[in-house]
């Protein structure tokens, strides 16, 4: 039987819960660029009640840490912080890139794919991912030893490290960077998964209950990869 765990995601445009309860699965998504913090909260509510169960009820809190929007990143760990204090749970991060590789699998069994989120200012956040035959992914490294990073897309082609295989596309960051990761040196696949779920980042956690991956509360930290990211940020783009 799978751990009971409430998962959540703001990270990007979408907005979504899942949570997990005897291998049942009870989800809400909604796109809200700007209402994440209207919406987050009724619809971990409308979950509990739907699977009648509480807080107190679950195993762990699991939740995309990022990349993502540095605002949506910010506000989907606050949220599943003070949900994780109120009721004691050990907590759950998880990459939203692997989480739209385990999306790309959901969707259309796709075992090899590469996620880009546009990170703005010219730059994507990237990941790489293979299926391992017991369901985990695992995040190949670009040249410098870096399983996700940001990077602009015009330098992506000569950091590749692995290009063999048919690679599915997921997020946004293709229809940003068209032409340019199009040409990269992959055989690629369109896919329609754009954001983030967060019914796969339930998925996910559960290999990291297992694995005894949770952190208490108070050490539950977000996935940023850009350093700098308030002085750079451009009006009206997070």
């Amino acid at each position: 039987m799978s751990a009971k765990i409430l998962a959540l995601d703001t990270s990007t445009e979408n907005c979504s819960v899942a949570l997990m309860v005897n291998d049942q699965l009870y989800t809400r998504s909604e796109i809200a660029p700007r209402d994440h913090t209207k919406k987050i909260l009724p619809m971990v509510d409308e979950v509990l009640k739907e699977a009648g169960v509480s807080l107190q009820d679950l195993d762990a809190l699991a939740f995309g840490r990022g990349p993502g929007s540095f605002t949506g990143v910010r506000i989907g760990i606050g949220i599943a912080q003070g949900l994780s204090f109120g009721a004691e749970l050990p907590m759950i991060g998880i990459s939203t890139l692997e989480a739209m590789a385990q999306a790309s699998y959901r969707v259309h069994k796709s075992k090899q794919v590469v996620a880009a989120i546009d990170a703005r200012m010219s730059e994507i956040y990237w990941g790489q991912y293979q299926r391992e035959i017991d369901g985990q992914w695992r995040a190949i490294a670009i040249d410098d030893g870096q399983a996700e990073c940001v990077i602009p897309p015009s330098e992506l082609s000569s950091h590749l490290t692995v290009t063999d295989g048919d690679w599915t596309q997921a997020g946004t960051g293709w229809a940003a960077y068209e032409d340019t990761l199009n040409s990269l040196p992959l055989t690629l696949s369109q896919g329609d998964v754009l954001y983030p779920e967060a019914q796969d980042i339930a998925f996910l956690a559960q290999f990291e209950w297992s694995n005894g991956n949770t952190v208490d509360a108070e050490h539950a930290s977000p996935t940023y990869l850009r350093d700098k990211v308030t002085w750079k940020k451009l009006p009206g783009r997070e």
